[in-house]
């Protein structure tokens, strides 16, 4: 003998149908949440530097990339400008002095040149590293060799923010599945 029970589960399909449907909607803005903590970390960095120009902190951005997000997935990317801040992989990376420095009349740091070398075109960079005796050749080098400038980690020290970047992309991600669109404006 048993029983017979019959249950409308179309209450529970259109629910869950709506959780899907807010939390493929939540991607972004959680992603978002997690790139805004990265990047507050990265500023910070940034900051604790110091600055000279202030270049490297203007160039600190984060951005939506449509080529690498999909409907359930965004990505952002947080880095800094190479344009407006070339020096940045110096900073980031570290770096060799190899030559002797002065300060030109419009306060620019600039190689010395060795005076046999006065008036000769500067030598060009190959993009494999043979151009190192041209300059060696060309620049005045520094007593005793080169000078080892260690990195300072502004974007890979960020990565001790990665927690808190997940929990606030997990927040942001609950919040969405809750609440949809429409509560998300009505909370902010």
């Amino acid at each position: 003998m048993g029983a017979k029970f019959v249950v409308n589960m179309s209450g529970l399909k259109s629910t869950m149908d709506q959780l899907s449907t807010n939390a493929q909607a939540a991607a972004r803005p959680a992603a978002q949440a997690a790139a805004q903590v990265l990047y507050n970390a990265v500023v910070r960095n940034v900051e604790r530097l110091g600055s000279k120009t202030g270049n490297l902190r203007k160039s600190i951005y984060q951005v939506y990339s449509k080529d690498q997000s999909s409907a359930t997935r965004a990505t952002y990317h947080v880095g800094w400008n190479h344009k407006v801040a070339p020096h940045g992989f110096n900073v980031e990376f570290g770096h060799f002095i190899r030559y002797k420095y002065y300060v030109d009349k419009k306060g620019n740091i600039r190689p010395m040149v060795r005076p046999e070398m006065q008036g000769k075109p500067r030598p060009k960079r190959d993009g494999r590293g043979k151009h190192r005796a041209a300059f060696d050749r060309y620049y005045v080098p520094l007593p005793g060799g080169p000078r080892k400038i260690p990195g300072k980690f502004f974007l890979r020290g960020a990565l001790d923010a990665v927690p808190a970047a997940q929990l606030a992309a997990k927040n942001e991600l609950i919040h969405w599945i809750k609440f949809g669109r429409s509560g998300y404006k009505a909370a902010a």
